[in-house]
């Protein structure tokens, strides 16, 4: 059987996902205005059976998320 199906997608920190989710908006139209077409942010994931693994899913995407806004911080700041 499909791990996916036997557990629903799980985010320990879905309380703020939808926060997340508009700081990386609000972060993307500040690149654009600043006149910068920078790459999209990595994709959530879109599995994870929330045991707590071991390099779960979702601290693979926190620190990728990370690193996008690094790069994106480096752009505005000019030092890109």
């Amino acid at each position: 059987m499909n791990c996916e199906n036997e557990h629903p997608i799980v985010d320990p920190n879905q309380a703020q996902r939808a926060s997340v989710r508009r700081g990386i908006a609000q972060f993307t139209e500040r690149l654009q205005a600043a006149g910068h077409d920078f790459r999209e942010p990595p994709p959530e994931p879109t599995s994870c059976c929330g045991r707590g693994c071991n390099g779960c899913v979702w601290e693979s995407y926190d620190a990728a998320l990370m690193f996008w806004y690094e790069d994106g911080a480096a752009l505005l700041s000019g030092q890109a």
